[in-house]
Order: structure tokens, then C-alpha cells, then sequence
């Protein structure tokens, strides 16, 4: 069988999976503003019920959940993945692909 999709796009943009790993770490890592958006969700949905009527958060959250290194080697043997997971992945690719003024790819290329 030959290589998975995602092994041979790493290989072709001499990617490195441990700074795959530190960009997701950074994208997701959990910042002060994720924090305030949680709460103010937390806060629209308990003064819904309230007559304390509060606007509705729209922006949404990171996750806080980096890309680990079970599911890159998930990845790389061709495993089955989550959509989440695939989706982590595919940003930390992004992010260094920038890094490297190259264009920016979708989910069906590496998956």
C-alpha cells in the first residue's frame, strides 16, 4: 500500500512534525478573550430564562486542545481520524505554510 495522503504532503513540503505540533500547541492553547467568550455564553444562556436579557455570543472559542502525538501518528500511518482532530491538524499545516509564503491548502488534500 502506498503511503498516506498526508505522509506524502508532508514529505513534498519538507514539513517538520514536531513544529506541526508546537504551531497547533500555540493556535490552540487556550487565551484570556476564550475564556471571556465561555463566560459570556455561560451568561446569555442562564439570563435567557432571567429577565436579565443579555446579547448572545457569537465568536467562538479555541478549543484548548493541541494536536497530539498520538493522533499525528495516527495520521501519518493512515489511520482514522475525528473531524475535530483533522481540522487541528490542518490549521497548525496552514499556519507554517504561511510561515513559509506558500499557499494555504483544504481538508481533502491531506485527508
Amino acid at each position: 500500500m502506498s503511503d498516506a495522503k498526508f505522509v506524502e504532503f508532508v514529505k513534498a513540503k519538507k514539513l517538520d512534525l514536531r513544529r506541526i505540533s508546537a504551531a497547533s500547541h500555540t493556535l490552540e492553547t487556550l487565551q484570556r478573550e476564550d475564556r471571556a467568550i465561555r463566560l459570556a455564553k455561560r451568561r446569555g444562556k442562564a439570563a435567557a430564562d432571567g429577565e436579565n436579557r443579555v446579547e448572545k455570543e457569537t465568536r467562538k472559542a479555541r478549543s484548548g486542545r493541541p494536536v497530539t502525538g498520538r493522533a499525528l501518528t495516527t495520521a501519518l500511518a493512515g489511520g482514522k481520524l475525528s473531524g475535530p482532530t483533522k481540522q487541528r491538524i490542518l490549521r497548525a499545516v496552514n499556519h507554517l505554510l504561511v510561515q513559509k509564503k506558500q499557499e494555504k491548502v483544504e481538508l481533502r488534500t491531506l485527508f
